[in-house]
């Protein structure tokens, strides 16, 4: 068995990670990476040993590697081809008139929101990435949710096998941080929202509940971690709602579990997310979680002992979830509810769970 997983190359986030820590668990010689640019996904993956092909596009319209991909199927004798995203799955289209092999993707987000806001050509890659992804032999979906979100688009049920992400819970290597470094005291109720800056990820609510908590006098420290389009946006909203000196805006950084140790509560706020790597990497730092209802969330956060999971776009619940978290906080009880989700998370997530149901699903369909 040979597989070559193919992605555009441009990811920062979660799809990076759980690609890159999912296939330095397969032996050499069974998996090719291939990515049509150079980023941190192409770095990281050589940094850490894998095969890396580079299939460079001069743009992400150029198909002239098709070819290329092509002849490197025949050639390498790969016996799968496994894409990610709507670039690879286009690409993956085109290639498997090609040449003999089995097509499977992983689903890593709802398609109907991968080019929100794109106007008039967002709302034609929608139509074209959603009839693709009908075309395609197998499909891993990282929850029930999607899984079940495939079958309403009329996928066979039984192509579709549901996965969840899963991480190693060895403690990372990482730099300690200090908190007046930052610029955070230590009285101070600091969250961490790890997220690209894109509307779909819930900023704009999140900025408004932080405010409200300020001028409640919570003592409140909004670590935005990360970059994205929307940047300029989230920018003009901290400085609309008066709140420079209470939201910190980061940046990308690469070692998010020490930004998970300074902080006291973890946030995810987005509209549509499949299975978040980010809070399997919260709770091995043993940070609570606060969550919007996406994805599989509530399958690791199933009851108010684990966390916190608040509809989409609930500004109110978002509100009540911090200040619950903030007096658990002020009653030293917060810790118990990290711990707790350190617990379950690492004995039903982990990186070598992944890896077997991944391997095993390859087998059968061979």
């Amino acid at each position: 068995m040979k597989v070559l997983h193919l992605i555009s190359g441009g990811e920062t986030g979660g799809s990076k990670n759980h690609l890159i820590s999912l296939l330095e668990q397969f032996p050499k010689g069974e998996i090719v990476l291939g990515v049509m640019q150079k980023g941190q996904l192409y770095e990281e993956a050589v940094a850490a040993g894998l095969d890396v092909q580079l299939f460079r596009q001069n743009s992400r319209y150029d198909l002239s590697i098709l070819a290329t991909i092509s002849t490197f199927i025949k050639n390498e004798n790969i016996s799968i081809m496994h894409t990610h995203g709507p670039r690879a799955n286009l690409l993956g289209f085109f290639i498997k008139k090609r040449v003999r092999c089995l097509w499977v993707t992983t689903v890593h987000s709802d398609p109907r929101d991968d080019f929100i806001n794109g106007g008039i050509k967002g709302k034609l890659f929608t139509k074209l990435n959603l009839t693709i992804l009908k075309k395609l032999d197998f499909y891993f979906a990282v929850s029930n949710r999607f899984k079940d979100m495939l079958v309403e688009f009329g996928i066979d049920g039984n192509k579709i096998k549901a996965i969840y992400n899963g991480i190693s819970f060895d403690e990372p290597v990482s730099n300690k941080l200090d908190r007046a470094s930052i610029g955070v005291e230590d009285s101070d109720f600091v969250i961490a929202m790890v997220a690209r800056l894109h509307p779909i990820k819930g900023h704009t609510e999140v900025l408004r509940v932080v405010k409200k908590l300020v001028d409640q006098k919570v003592p409140v420290k909004l670590l935005l971690i990360g970059d994205g389009p929307y940047k300029d946006e989230v920018v003009k909203k901290i400085q609309e709602h008066d709140l420079s000196d209470s939201v910190k805006l980061l940046g990308f950084q690469k070692d998010v579990h020490a930004f998970f140790q300074v902080s006291n509560v973890k946030l995810l706020a987005s509209y549509s997310e499949s299975f978040p790597l980010v809070i399997l990497e919260a709770a091995r730092a043993k940070t609570p979680v606060i969550s919007t209802d996406v994805g599989g969330v509530k399958d690791l956060i199933s009851d108010s002992s684990l966390g916190w999971v608040v509809p989409v776009k609930d500004e109110e619940a978002l509100f009540q979830a911090i200040l619950d978290a903030y007096n658990k906080f002020k009653q030293g009880e917060l810790d118990r509810v990290g711990t707790k989700l350190y617990e379950k998370a690492s004995t039903t997530y982990s990186i070598d769970q992944l890896y077997h149901e991944v391997q095993n699903q390859y087998a059968e369909l061979l």
